[in-house]
């Protein structure tokens, strides 16, 4: 298990107590420490040794941030199968046995799932996180079968916190770049192959506190028309530009990627790339998006679908 810390005290114990309790036992823990002053680190060695699991520390000073700490990690694990673990989450007692049954499917290279949403106590929200991303049954059927790919070109839906990945992925997707969070590039490198599952039900429960470093929001009223014409547009589809183009070069280099999807993931990054150029002044967007509307594009990569045509056209700049 791959485990990164910053500060993490607070909620280790409880995290830990729910790894090293699994019905099926972890078999080393490796933890990433990102310069923490709040005794992590030290917390983290006397729990692994009273559970009697092998424990491999890595410390940074300077911090590297989320994405490095966790290559770092996962550089470092054993096993043919590797977890990733947040500080500060809580596993339910089955995590890892519903997981690892998914690679009893040889072509699955990595696995995520849902997660309890829970606040700083543990106290149950009453909702998930696929609830909140309000994930469609459409995208979960699409990693089910086998076209995980055709979901990450609109989205990424696994949560660091759930996923379990055989570490032979780790040949195509080191590297991590620096444009992507670890999770979603792991997804994506495993979705490419036809590798992406997913289980439908929470695993874990996530955690929210206020200082979470990756969080959600909850898909208001307010929040989604504040979305379409109060946020600026700021460098969001600029950004989903070059990570899908930085995307597309590394399966530009792997031999066994179908052409298909490499072509996608061109067309994903340019569909991006005219999104973000389009003009400041709302009233000259209209042309540019119905040429990408007749294309299919909204349907094919937009997060949103229909939603972000909206978007599109009533975000002030």
């Amino acid at each position: 298990m791959a485990l990164c810390t910053r500060n993490g005290a607070s909620y280790l114990t409880e995290q830990l107590h729910s790894v090293f309790t699994q019905t099926v036992p972890v078999a080393e823990l490796i933890v990433s420490d990102d310069d923490s002053s709040d005794g992590t680190v030290a917390l983290a060695g006397r729990l692994a040794a009273d559970a009697g699991v092998r424990m491999t520390l890595l410390e940074n000073r300077p911090p590297l941030g989320v994405t490095k700490n966790f290559e770092q990690a996962v550089r470092h694990a054993t096993g043919d199968l590797v977890a990733l673990a947040d500080q500060d989450d809580i596993w339910h007692p089955d995590k890892l046995e519903r997981a690892t049954a998914v690679f009893d499917d040889p072509s699955a290279l990595l696995v995520h799932s849902d997660a309890r949403l829970v606040g700083p106590d543990g106290e149950p929200l009453g909702s998930t996180m696929f609830e909140q991303l309000e994930v469609p049954d459409e995208e979960l059927r699409l990693e089910e079968s086998g076209r995980g790919f055709d979901a990450v070109l609109r989205r990424n839906l696994a949560t660091g916190a759930t996923v379990l990945f055989r570490r032979s992925l780790l040949e195509r997707a080191l590297p991590f770049p620096e444009t992507w969070v670890h999770d979603e590039w792991l997804a994506a490198i495993a979705a490419s192959y036809g590798g992406l599952r997913v289980l439908r039900e929470p695993t874990v429960d996530y955690r929210l506190h206020g200082a979470n470093q990756i969080g959600v929001e909850a898909p208001t009223l307010r929040r989604k028309v504040n979305r379409v014409v109060g946020e600026p547009r700021g460098d969001r589809n600029r950004v989903l530009a070059l990570k899908f183009a930085e995307l597309a070069a590394r399966l530009a280099a792997l031999d066994d990627v179908p052409d298909a999807l490499k072509a996608a993931a061109n067309d994903k990054a340019q569909f991006e790339r005219v999104r973000a150029r389009m003009p400041r002044a709302r009233a000259l967007r209209t042309a540019s998006v119905t040429r990408l509307m007749i294309a299919g594009g909204y349907g094919r990569f937009a997060s949103r679908g229909r939603f972000d045509i909206l978007r599109d056209l009533l975000q002030r700049a």
